[in-house]
């Protein structure tokens, strides 16, 4: 009965929420009862775990195989330099106990591979995919798919970044292959490689937590079928239509289900 009820500590921590007509008491019980798997604890894993976890998610999955270094902490701000060479989850981990005492915190130092996929993510309401490298977003797509997960994907380069919510499974939704193909792997430039302006990551991983949110306990518009493309230069943001493509995996394995 611990997970029906907010106590006395979080009906002040969570005031904000409950009087939003829209959300209420009743989507903060959703988020308290919701278990949220982060891939990646990078620039967009920092601010989506600090923000999911001090809006009171109770349950929250960690997965990294990183170590903090000197060059992340000028845009993953979970860390601090103190946390030079440790491992991103651990140190993200009690920055979440820290902040939020009400959540729960599980943690993986591995890499997503299509082999570990399934089991990482499987039980999870939400997956938030933050990572860095395309293989890595193909595993995680194609696992969340397949356990019929919701799958918040962002991503950032430079001044830009994307953020869409996949659910593939549904008739009029795409998936993540929907948008990106059937390409098996592509190379591309890291941030390392590229550069990327440290707020940048700071607003997608904060609107990819709005989404996680926004999963777990529904409010407003539905995001699923639509990017957002934001370029931080001119500070232009638009929202495109992304329609399920017919001839993707996931319209096939609809049609079969019909």
């Amino acid at each position: 009965m611990a997970g029906m009820i907010l106590n006395d500590d979080e009906l002040a921590r969570y005031a904000r929420h409950i009087v939003l007509r829209e959300f209420g008491g009743g989507g903060q019980l959703k988020l308290k009862q919701a278990r949220v798997t982060v891939i990646g604890a990078g620039g967009i894993g920092s601010p989506a775990i600090q923000y999911l976890a001090a809006a009171g998610i109770g349950s929250l999955v960690l997965i990294d195989d990183d170590v903090v270094e000197p060059s992340n902490l000028q845009r993953q701000t979970i860390f601090t330099t103190q946390d030079r060479g440790t491992p991103k989850v651990e140190a993200a981990a009690a920055h979440v106990a820290r902040l939020n005492p009400h959540v729960a915190v599980t943690v993986h130092r591995a890499r997503v591979t299509p082999d570990n996929a399934a089991a990482l993510i499987e039980g999870a309401d939400v997956v938030l995919d933050g990572c860095d490298n395309f293989a890595t977003r193909l595993a995680v797509a194609d696992a969340a798919l397949g356990l019929r997960i919701p799958l918040v994907s962002a991503a950032v380069g430079q001044f830009e970044g994307q953020l869409a919510v996949y659910r593939g499974w549904e008739a009029d939704k795409p998936c993540y292959r929907c948008f990106v193909g059937e390409a098996a792997d592509q190379a591309g430039l890291t941030c390392a490689d590229d550069g990327v302006l440290g707020p940048v990551t700071g607003v997608m991983g904060s609107l990819a937590a709005l989404e996680a949110l926004r999963a777990a306990a529904p409010f407003g518009r539905d995001s699923a079928g639509s990017i957002l493309i934001a370029d931080m230069l001119t500070m232009r943001f638009r929202t495109l239509a992304l329609p399920k493509d017919p001839g993707c995996r996931c319209a096939r394995t609809v049609a079969v289900a019909a």
